[in-house]
């Protein structure tokens, strides 16, 4: 397992959630939701400097088939957008379910639907990077796939 902080990033439509973890990959923390828009890269680039994190995950919303639909290509072209910007690797990984997991981890532990709302974003990028983290783990390989700057994969 390698050393360091690591960002997990959930890309949501209005709200991106980001977690950490420490820096021997044991603990994935919720950490800050950042606007999306336009300045939402910056911000998380300005995060991931603050961090001193090693690397970004960004999760890839597939069908349950594994298809890829608008909110993958959203996920995708922020990671594209995001690799330009930082001067770490960024790696795209498989999200199904991380929102369904986080929204019943809050459930279950008393969180009430209105507040909910303001932090299942960031209960999601821990759900994105704890799995990163256990497939690093297992492998012992860097999970999903490193995005490339200037478009590939």
């Amino acid at each position: 397992m390698r050393r360091g902080v690591r960002l997990g990033v959930d890309v949501g439509s209005v709200r991106i959630g980001v977690a950490r973890c420490d820096p021997e990959g044991l603990l994935a923390t919720p950490l800050s939701t950042v606007v999306a828009g336009e300045s939402a890269v910056d911000d998380l680039a300005v995060i991931a400097a603050e961090e001193g994190a090693i690397e970004i995950i960004v999760g890839l919303p597939l069908s349950l088939s594994g298809a890829e639909g608008p909110a993958a290509a959203k996920a995708r072209d922020f990671a594209m957008a995001l690799i330009a910007r930082v001067n770490v690797p960024v790696r795209l990984v498989d999200e199904r379910m991380s929102t369904v997991e986080a929204t019943r981890s809050l459930r279950a532990s008393g969180v009430n639907s209105r507040k909910g709302r303001s932090v299942v974003d960031q209960a999601s990028a821990v759900v994105i990077l704890h799995h990163a983290l256990e497939s690093e783990r297992l492998s012992g390989r860097p999970p999903g796939r490193a995005v490339e700057e200037g478009g590939t994969e």
